[in-house]
């Protein structure tokens, strides 16, 4: 087969690409690491699916055909996709508002969502846009994130306590009527969900060879057994999970309806957002301790795929797993076969464990569920942005504020925007520090101006940091005005171009005109180490020859002997500074 044909079918078939690393030795740490994925994703895939509105036997739906697809089409080999928290509360908290939780038009609404926001995942990846990640920063999913938990937390306050709330999506209004609940907590449910939330955390802390939601659900369960037997369940007011159906996901269809479709636009763009963050996020994560290349775009196609697939399936929106994808990496997973066969080995603890979870009580779900909040918030994270910078705890303020307080779909595309207009403010004021030779220095190399240090009366030489593009243009003429009101003497101008990264034509223009008005005083703009692709730019818009192609050096040598050539020596005749080396050849200062 010829390359172009291998690559072809490579894109198409991108576990070809890693199929080469499977072997004896490989299959059976993948075979220990899917078995303990499949372990883990049982509880996991029920507390979500309640997290969602979903049925419970949703969320184990979604973690099996979905996540074979994802680890099959995807990039990273350790991901492994299916329910999350974060995503299955922005279902929760969206959809609720159209539909009942749990009821049929709800399912509808939810498998529809899984297509559109999967089809647009696809788009992107096939469009090769998977760079857009890139610009949800690491701060916006901190500040979600940790919303995310706090939300719920006050969603599970009704079976945790055992209270009667209406089902809010609005935060505030659910701490109003937990409050005046207070004085009805049931205390056989929490009694419950107080034993469960010790359990698992005792078990997450001390007992780590047993995953601590299983723990956590079997101290529940007996608890709630115990306590229905002796007392009646009439009494007790504890209710249970009901039986699961059966193992194998059944075939579903979403709903086409355009007024649906209409309704759930800017839900699944919220959802493709969040999706696609964690998806490249956690593979980039595990990528940098396997030293594995992440295709973004691949992964966007993978992801795609997994929650198109989920539509069709049983499932609802999906995508990798921070604390599954972490246990698969440390259990030893080699390929993404892992992923595949904790999808199959999950198929098979359901036709033993299906009818045991019947027992499941509420209270226990909202227990665990409080532990998976708890885990939500990266309490590191948050020390680190509030030590380190104002304008980023801006940001992650106001993200988890908007979490909290508006509906989901809107509040991380909130933070994106809050931590794009950070940056443009950040880029539009690029730093500007004159420079002297110093004397210091044999090779009189180039140093901030500060204190002992004297500049040339008839040169200004600048260093600008960053981007002149359209948003920066303003910052930096008031530089240059400022500049030539200060200092009228200092008549030419030499730019170190060096840190320029990027000039479009607004800059280009601005450059031109700060040209002219040198040119006006008597004097010149030089620049040198201009970036190829800054000097390319000039030169296709014509704004070399309007700066002046000989004052566009190569480097600092060349410019400074260039420019001072063409100081005026009768002013030299005076200066006793002596900043250049050139200056040395002058005849000494007048007196």
């Amino acid at each position: 087969m010829s390359l172009p044909s291998r690559a072809v079918l490579a894109r198409v078939f991108p576990f070809l690409a890693w199929w080469p690393r499977v072997n004896r030795a490989s299959l059976r740490v993948d075979l220990i690491a899917g078995l303990i994925g499949a372990a883990v994703v049982l509880p996991q895939g029920v507390a979500f699916a309640t997290l969602a509105g979903m049925p419970p036997e949703y969320g184990l739906y979604c973690a099996m055909v979905p996540t074979i697809v994802a680890a099959l089409w995807g990039s990273s080999w350790h991901a492994v996709s299916g329910p999350t928290n974060a995503v299955s509360l922005v279902v929760f908290a969206t959809v609720s508002t159209l539909a009942e939780p749990g009821s049929a038009h709800y399912v509808h609404l939810v498998l529809t969502l899984s297509l559109m926001s999967g089809l647009i995942m696809l788009t992107l990846g096939i469009l090769r846009l998977g760079t857009l990640v890139n610009f949800i920063s690491h701060t916006v999913v901190v500040g979600f994130t940790a919303g995310a938990g706090v939300l719920i937390f006050g969603a599970q306050l009704r079976n945790f306590f055992g209270v009667d709330i209406e089902r809010s999506v609005s935060f505030l209004r659910t701490l109003e009527a937990f409050a005046l609940q207070i004085t009805n907590v049931n205390p056989y449910v929490l009694l419950v969900a107080m034993v469960t939330l010790a359990t698992g955390i005792l078990a997450r802390r001390y007992v780590k060879q047993v995953p601590y939601m299983i723990a956590a659900m079997l101290a529940g369960s007996v608890v709630a057994f115990a306590l229905n037997q002796a007392l009646g369940e009439q009494l007790t007011g504890i209710r249970t999970l009901g039986a699961l159906p059966g193992a194998l996901p059944p075939l579903s269809r979403p709903d086409f309806e355009l007024n649906n479709l209409r309704k759930l636009l800017s839900i699944a763009v919220a959802v493709t957002v969040l999706g696609l963050t964690e998806a490249v996020s956690i593979g980039r994560a595990i990528a940098l301790k396997t030293g594995q290349r992440i295709d973004g775009n691949q992964e966007f196609i993978g992801q795609g795929l997994s929650n198109i697939v989920a539509s069709f399936f049983s499932g609802y929106p999906a995508t990798a797993s921070f604390n599954r994808s972490g246990l698969n990496y440390e259990a030893g997973a080699h390929t993404p076969l892992a992923a595949v066969f904790s999808s199959l080995f999950l198929i098979m603890i359901l036709v033993f464990v299906a009818p045991l979870m019947a027992y499941l009580p509420l209270a226990s779900m909202a227990a665990i569920l409080f532990l998976v909040a708890w885990g939500l918030i990266d309490f590191a994270s948050i020390r680190t942005i509030l030590r380190a910078s104002r304008p980023e705890t801006a940001v992650l303020a106001l993200t988890f504020s908007a979490t909290l307080l508006m509906e989901l779909e809107f509040a991380i595309l909130v933070g994106v925007m809050l931590s794009l207009l950070v940056y443009l403010n950040r880029t539009s004021r690029p730093s500007m520090r004159s420079l002297v030779p110093d004397p210091r220095h044999e090779t009189r190399k180039m140093t901030v101006l500060g204190e002992g240090l004297v500049e040339c009366p008839q040169l200004k030489m600048l260093r600008i940091e960053g981007s002149i593009y359209f948003g920066a243009v303003n910052h930096v003429d008031s530089h240059f005005d400022t500049l030539r009101e200060v200092s009228p003497g200092q008549k030419h101008l030499l730019l170190m171009a060096k840190s320029i990264n990027f000039v479009d034509v607004a800059g280009a223009e601005l450059l031109a005109h700060e040209a002219g008005r040198r040119r006006k005083m008597g004097g010149q703009l030089y620049m040198y180490s201009l970036r190829q692709p800054v000097r390319d730019m000039l030169e296709r818009g014509g704004y070399v020859d309007q700066i002046g192609r000989a004052n566009i050096f190569g480097g600092k040598s060349e410019a400074i002997g260039g420019v001072f050539a063409r100081l005026e020596r009768s002013i030299c005749a005076r200066c006793n500074a002596r900043i250049f080396n050139e200056c040395a050849a002058l005849p000494p200062a007048e007196k």
